[in-house]
């Protein structure tokens, strides 16, 4: 065994498979110093370690609490009979000394274990068995995506960006430090730590142990802010891996976590904090956040809807080079309105009260967030175009002394979230007080993200109304992994009264100005013949 190997000596182990006695030994965790791949060696007293009586390779086991000094160490072995490599299970029963000792060996082999990544994931073997399969994580999203998800996150740079949201960042530790009394003296596990920044908020409040799990590699980084803050840090392990695979010596008595994306839902990370809900929560734990809301209303925007479909103008050129690029504009243009846009905008663009659909965090199941159904209905509030459907989140952070608040709401602070809007490539019509109906529904993917099919519907309105019946609908199918990021300030709101000032302001204005290009319109491209040219007139 090489490289400074985690010893546990005067263990208790049995071969299960075997129905061998127990025997006492000295577990040790360290790199194979032939294969260097990480191993726990359990050495029978008295014998060399070189020769160890079992010798696992971490790749391939899974550990199994049975009681709080007990654990099961499940591997997969084979052997050579009649010249043919047959496979087995083999099942290692370790019994430790002390409480301690027994969280202390069971986060050793999380770690030892999660500098390898497994292999033969749900291999039938002879014996009829069934080795650890895949993790729902592995299960469920593309390797590729994983594997750039994790590298996102592991970089400082896109750290810096989700602590510098004071908005984010200060609501966390307000509705962790008014809430002491729910974190003083318990045990506290942080879902995705990233850097760690919530777990040193939980230790500053009182907890009396954080487990931070993290997948990605900033668990580096964030046991060295660990170690940099001793006082904070002495009370919280840093453990590399996913929620979906890693083992507590622990249950939680509060979960914390940031899983929140775009729209709430992108990348998927609530399935992994419910994952550890289920997994690692004591019966009467809490969850921070508690709950949350996707809030949505339509909005009318003809900057934005023109700014988008300017866009597609390009493949309108008959001669560029020779070459005739109008039967691709078709499809240029409806790719253009299949982007979500992410930006902040002014709230006086909705045109209706928005509505809501809440995520009960503590009750809801896993594959509820495989797909997601919501039911609009709205009642325009001014007659006009509408041109789509305006979303973005807040959650509840219920904590027994504070009920606290993070939004990403039109109007409030902005955050890195910012809002999203659904554009409709085909606008609807509406008067004041017409009804507006129709579907957001959000369909998970393997690329760790949501397609979004949304249909708005004008209902009739006016003489006849009473019959029912839909006047005009529009549908939109739109990418949330794939968003248009449009990170401007809010577009100004002109009032009527000021509409006409405005328009002597753009008399005196050359065509294609610099204010017509700083509102999102191309030089000689007007509202008036975006409807032209798209038959929407």
């Amino acid at each position: 065994m090489a490289s400074s190997p985690d010893l546990f000596p005067n263990v208790a182990f049995s071969d299960v498979s075997a129905a061998a006695p127990a025997a006492e030994a000295t577990a040790a965790f360290g790199l194979g110093a032939t294969t260097g791949a990480p191993r726990l060696c359990l050495v029978k007293s008295g014998k060399d370690e070189a020769e160890p009586t079992v010798d696992i390779d971490l790749a391939d086991a899974q550990v199994f609490k049975l009681g709080p000094m007990e654990w099961l160490c499940v591997c997969d072995e084979s052997e050579a009979k009649a010249g043919v490599e047959e496979s087995f299970s083999r099942a290692i029963k370790v019994v430790l000394r002390t409480e301690a000792e027994s969280k202390a060996f069971s986060l050793a082999f999380q770690q030892w274990k999660h500098q390898v990544i497994s292999g033969k994931a749900g291999e039938r073997l002879e014996n009829g068995s069934i080795i650890a399969s895949k993790s729902k994580f592995d299960t469920k999203i593309e390797a590729s995506s994983a594997k750039m998800y994790f590298h996102y996150y592991g970089q400082l740079l896109h750290q810096q960006n989700m602590l510098q949201d004071f908005v984010r960042t200060g609501t966390y530790y307000a509705a962790v430090m008014e809430n002491r009394s729910d974190f003083e003296g318990r045990v506290v596990v942080d879902v995705g730590a990233g850097s760690g920044i919530l777990s040193l908020f939980a230790a500053q409040a009182g907890a009396r142990h954080v487990y931070a799990v993290e997948a990605s590699e900033m668990a580096e980084n964030a046991q060295r802010l660990m170690s940099g803050n001793p006082s904070l840090g002495q009370r919280i392990t840093v453990i590399r891996g996913k929620v979906e695979e890693v083992e507590l010596p622990e249950k939680a008595d509060i979960l914390i976590s940031e899983p929140m994306g775009t729209l709430l839902v992108n990348e998927r990370m609530l399935e992994s904090y419910v994952i550890a809900r289920d997994r690692f929560l004591a019966p009467d734990g809490k969850m921070f956040p508690t709950t949350g809301r996707i809030h949505m209303a339509p909005f009318s925007d003809e900057y934005l809807y023109v700014e988008i479909a300017n866009k597609a103008l390009f493949w309108q050129q008959h001669n560029f080079f020779g070459v005739d690029l109008t039967p691709l504009h078709g499809s240029a243009f409806q790719g253009y309105f299949s982007q979500p846009v992410v930006d902040a905008f002014d709230p006086r663009l909705l045109i209706s009260p928005p509505i809501y659909h809440t995520l009960d965090f503590t009750s809801m199941k896993e594959e509820e967030l495989y797909e997601i159904d919501i039911p609009l209905s709205f009642v325009a509030s001014v007659g006009t175009r509408v041109h789509g459907l305006a979303c973005w989140f807040d959650v509840l952070f219920n904590g027994s002394t504070v009920q606290r608040w993070l939004t990403t709401a039109p109007g409030s602070p902005t955050t890195h979230w910012y809002q999203l809007r659904c554009v409709l490539s085909q606008p609807l019509y509406v008067m004041a007080g017409q009804e507006i109906t129709g579907r957001l529904h959000l369909v998970a993917h393997s690329a760790q993200s949501y397609t979004i099919y949304l249909t708005m519907s004008a209902k009739m309105w006016g003489v006849g109304a009473e019959q029912g019946g839909i006047l005009q609908t529009s549908t939109g199918k739109l990418e949330l992994k794939e968003p248009y990021y449009r990170l401007s300030q809010p577009q100004s709101y002109m009032l009527p009264q000021d509409q006409q000032q405005q328009q002597q302001l753009s008399s005196l204005q050359p065509h294609g100005s610099e204010q017509q290009m700083q509102e999102g319109l191309s030089p000689g491209i007007t509202i008036d013949q975006v409807d032209k040219d798209y038959g929407l007139n």
